[in-house]
């Protein structure tokens, strides 16, 4: 089971934001992913809960920032209700989408996971839900990913396979790379692995 530290920044002026303290691990249900979150000034930042199913599709996902909370899931495309955190002020959506996406790692291994690419130029469109934060509020996104290759390292623990990944925001044009080892994120924008206590779980 993967434990370990992520720092978030700010992708274009690097502003630190958050820290996300993390555990993951494949399940009986997919693969379930739990983390807190520290801001920048050291105050509590909110928590991601969010479990996939064998496809890779959003079981479950709880997400919570200071003042606001979304739940949502895989149905009918996917589904949400966010509320404050009170849960007075609720509203629901539901759009023809894949999965979610936001600035927790999380949601990068799960879009990895739902696509399960093969290392190829060719990429493959997929549209998102974005949770924005501090608000999460939802806005509808398309990206094409694309598996550009696929490395083995040797570590003191046996083999690593990095998987690099260059995905491309259909709106702008705008092209980043995300480096995933497993359920781990190595390297993306706005994410860096601050620690890592064991080694990233091996998708079957």
């Amino acid at each position: 089971m993967p434990r370990g530290r992520y720092s978030l920044h700010d992708p274009h002026d690097h502003t630190p934001f958050a820290e996300e303290h993390f555990q993951c691990a494949p399940g009986p249900s997919g693969w379930r992913y739990v983390s807190q979150r520290v801001t920048a000034a050291g105050h509590p930042g909110g928590s991601v809960d969010l479990t996939l199913d064998e496809l890779g599709r959003p079981l479950r996902l709880e997400l919570h920032t200071a003042d606001w909370q979304v739940r949502g899931a895989a149905l009918d495309g996917v589904t949400w209700v966010r509320s404050d955190t009170t849960g007075t002020h609720a509203t629901e959506g539901n759009v023809r989408a894949h999965a979610f996406t936001g600035t927790s790692p999380a949601f990068l291994v799960a879009t990895a996971r739902l696509l399960r690419l093969t290392p190829s130029p060719s990429a493959t469109r997929v549209r998102l839900v974005d949770l924005m934060e501090p608000v999460l509020a939802p806005r509808t996104v398309d990206q094409s990913w694309a598996l550009l290759k696929r490395e083995a390292h040797a570590t003191d623990s046996g083999p690593l396979t990095v998987d690099e990944y260059q995905v491309t925001a259909l709106d702008t044009g705008e092209q980043h790379t995300v480096h995933l080892a497993g359920d781990v994120v190595l390297a993306a924008p706005g994410v860096e692995l601050e620690d890592l206590e064991t080694p990233p779980s091996v998708f079957p």
